[in-house]
């Protein structure tokens, strides 16, 4: 019996559908950054050095940790790629280039150019660091989850109401670094429990939430 598709044509519409997915997700990124007064080469270049930096993690220190169930083991087997890291009983606490590193330097340079006071900047951040705080949830063997919406519509909503009319920069600035510092940073403490051989701030899946929330939030705002 004779499939449908052949495989080529398999591997061609996956092909496709990748790239019109990358597409689109330049496209977003690239009309958010430009929101934010960047051009579409320094837009790409940060694009470049975010995803490039996402795969690095600099190791900072280790910590005591438990290791995960059997439950927790078979409940995630299968949607990771390759083989995971052996636990051995201490996980490593790194910072992420790409989720971290960046996020923080580039929200620095939008304060500076902005000319954002700091009495706006910092009760935006503090809203939307309690609010991924409260949602965030340690998911054990995986690391720190979140409701993939509740940081950029949070953050958008922030900006437009403390600094309407530097809305994108601040949503920006509160989502990144609300993502960072309250589903990262004040997480920690439950990093002992989630048996991790390595926990990255701002790597892995909060990675996507950081990079997700500062596109989001500043189309919205």
């Amino acid at each position: 019996m004779r499939t449908p598709f052949s495989a080529y044509q398999f591997l061609l519409l996956l092909f496709i559908l990748i790239l019109v997915v990358i597409i689109i997700q330049v496209g977003a990124f690239t009309i958010a950054l430009d929101k934010l007064g960047l051009s579409t080469h320094s837009a790409m270049l940060l694009l470049a050095c975010t995803l490039m930096g996402s795969a690095i993690n600099l190791p900072l220190f280790s910590i005591q940790a438990e290791e995960p169930s059997d439950e927790a083991r078979r409940m995630f087997r299968g949607l990771l790629f390759g083989r995971p890291m052996p636990f051995t009983g201490r996980t490593i606490i790194a910072v992420n280039v790409g989720g971290a590193l960046i996020p923080v330097s580039f929200s620095v340079y939008l304060v500076m150019t902005n000319q954002l006071p700091l009495i706006q900047v910092i009760p935006a951040i503090a809203i939307v660091t309690l609010c991924c705080r409260i949602f965030s949830r340690p998911i054990p063997g995986l690391g720190i989850g979140i409701p993939v919406f509740i940081a950029p519509v949070t953050a958008a909503v922030t900006a437009l109401l403390l600094a309407p009319e530097n809305s994108a920069p601040m949503a920006y600035i509160c989502g990144t670094l609300g993502v960072l510092i309250g589903a990262d940073l004040m997480r920690l403490p439950d990093i002992r429990k989630l048996g991790t051989p390595v926990a990255s701030i701002g790597g892995a899946g909060t990675f996507d939430g950081i990079f997700f929330t500062g596109i989001v939030a500043v189309l919205l705002a």
